[in-house]
């Protein structure tokens, strides 16, 4: 790549790249069409995320910004100007949004390879059956393959990714971030891929395959079962309901939740509708969205999340300085109650909207009794003004905290006197407990919502908000765990939300479990010292002893 060019030739290079972007926009067009055909909606929607980049000014504005200021070439320019916006979005603590930088490499690889006059790699000619191992893997690389593959094993990678989530859709399983163990791995090799357990086992014994394949023809006739019952209310056999939800990031996640059953919205994640702008998101624009997915969802709750965003996150619009440690810095509430106009822009939107469904609005990243306090009087301000200018609202509005600091579960029952709900956020909750980033290779084999650690600082929020006589939910990566799912239940979570794929089965798992059985289980987790030994504990054996 040429990194330093003569002033005389910056108009060329900006016009390389505007080909460059040009085609890429349509290359990524043709693949979205090709996905909406062959696997739908939701999963064709990934490409909507590519296409905004290359239609965000930001992104594309300042790779043209460094080639007019620094004299860079197009490569260079393009490189280092999504490495830099890549960066940013792996610093972000919500696995889901840091998702979005596997999407904005995937573009700025397509741009960097457009510039440089090279065809697409084709892997349209991978043979049926194959497991596909590889350092890493993009939706556009996905969508190049044929739809009856074995699997696919990376080294790198999240198990949010766009990929990962588009594999599973179509019941192919994806085993992801293994790490320097993939060497092993030899082109002819026999693997069986666990994409639950995350597990993959290289040259097994003619036992071994027999066993996977019975495990596999097991699985489905279940999963079969589950889909089929998504609709119906997950009950325990001592008559205990559990609400199960589902955590969406957009409004394009709603169908899919809809389809496997959701009883409403956990967590609605509304950063979208800042980081695909180009400028604070007005008033009206946030309720137009508000309204949308109340009324999708009716009578149903919908849990709405006030914006978790901070000196992290990549909004070139926003001016925001970069922190040394921005999972402990200026973020979520802390930024929303020190920037009162954006705060109360996102507000008067959910008052507005209140009027189209069962709303309750939560607040992220609390740890103090006074953060609450000042978030509902700004509420209480608001609500003022709309009343005054004629505005019709709900009355009262259900008000909730996300429990993901250990203080807010340490100090649960002094906080569950001033809401109306709890939702428990274990992959934070988890992170800062063990001290575990789980973006690091090196330490994240130590990051497990199911330590034990984790799991008292859950039973001592459960216990506060059971005393309190308030609903205590989980909207955390932990919820949406089969492996879990007893513990969960004799913890006593009123409420389970989670990716809308694991709706299905968890449901039909917790239909199976005997509550009173549960929390004798629980019981002894809370015991034990490891999460490995909490993972390899067996509930069968307490149901034996009942």
């Amino acid at each position: 790549m040429e990194s330093s060019i003569s002033s005389d030739t910056i108009e060329y290079e900006l016009l390389r790249l505007k080909e460059a972007v040009k085609n890429a926009k349509s290359e990524i067009t043709n693949l979205r069409n090709r996905v909406m055909t062959q696997m739908g909606p939701n999963e064709a929607a990934v490409f909507d995320a590519h296409l905004s980049f290359l239609e965000d000014p930001e992104y594309v504005g300042q790779i043209e910004l460094q080639i007019r200021t620094y004299s860079m070439g197009a490569e260079s320019a393009v490189f280092d100007i999504t490495q830099r916006m890549k960066e940013m979005l792996m610093a972000l603590s919500d696995e889901y949004l840091q998702a979005r930088a596997d999407d904005l490499q995937d573009v700025g690889t397509r741009v960097l390879r457009l510039l440089a006059g090279q065809r697409a790699m084709d892997l349209s000619s991978v043979k049926s059956g194959s497991v596909v191992v590889a350092e890493e893997l993009t939706p556009s690389n996905f969508a190049e393959l044929p739809r009856d593959i074995g699997g696919i094993v990376t080294a790198r990678g999240s198990r949010t990714a766009h990929v990962v989530i588009m594999a599973k859709s179509i019941g192919i399983p994806f085993v992801v971030g293994v790490g320097e163990s993939i060497q092993k791995i030899k082109d002819g090799d026999v693997l069986v891929l666990d994409g639950t357990q995350g597990t993959v086992l290289v040259r097994p014994t003619e036992d071994e395959q027999r066993q996977a394949q019975h495990h596999i023809e097991v699985h489905s006739a279940l999963h079969n079962v589950a889909l089929a019952e998504a609709k119906n209310p997950a009950i325990t056999k001592d008559g205990r309901r559990i609400a199960i939800l589902a955590n969406i990031g957009h409004l394009r996640d709603v169908p899919e939740a809809v389809k496997n059953g959701a009883e409403g919205v956990g967590l609605f994640r509304t950063e979208f509708l800042y980081l695909e702008n180009d400028h604070w998101p007005t008033e009206q624009e946030q309720y137009e969205v508000y309204r949308k997915v109340l009324e999708t969802f009716t009578d149903k709750p919908v849990i709405i999340r006030t914006l978790d965003i901070g000196g992290d996150k990549p909004l070139g619009f926003a001016n925001l300085p970069q922190e040394a440690n921005p999972f402990l810095g200026h973020r979520a509430i802390r930024y929303c109650l020190d920037n009162l106009d954006i705060f109360k822009t996102q507000l008067r939107a959910l008052l507005r909207a209140s009027l189209h469904g069962k709303l309750s609005i939560m607040f992220p990243m609390i740890s103090t009794q006074s953060e609450i306090l000042l978030a509902k009087e700004i509420i209480n301000q608001c609500q003022h003004e709309l009343h005054d200018e004629g505005v019709v609202l709900v009355n009262p509005i259900s008000l909730g905290i996300m429990v993901e600091i250990p203080a807010a579960a340490v100090m649960a029952d002094v906080l569950a006197e001033e809401v109306d709900f709890f939702s428990i956020g274990t992959n934070d909750l988890a992170q800062y407990t063990l001290a575990v980033d789980r973006g690091n290779e090196r330490v994240a084999h130590l990051y497990d919502a199911a330590h034990p650690a984790v799991l008292r600082l859950i039973n001592q929020t459960c216990d506060a908000g059971i005393d309190a006589g308030i609903p205590v939910g989980m909207c955390g990566e932990l919820a949406g765990d089969l492996e879990m799912t007893e513990a969960l239940v004799g913890l006593g979570l009123s409420e389970l939300s989670m990716s809308s794929v694991n709706i299905p089965m968890v449901k039909q798992r917790i239909r199976e479990i005997d509550g009173i059985a549960a929390k004798s289980f629980v019981k002894k987790l809370l015991k034990l010292t490891s999460a490995e030994k909490v993972r390899k504990s067996s509930f069968a054996e307490v149901l034996g002893t009942q």
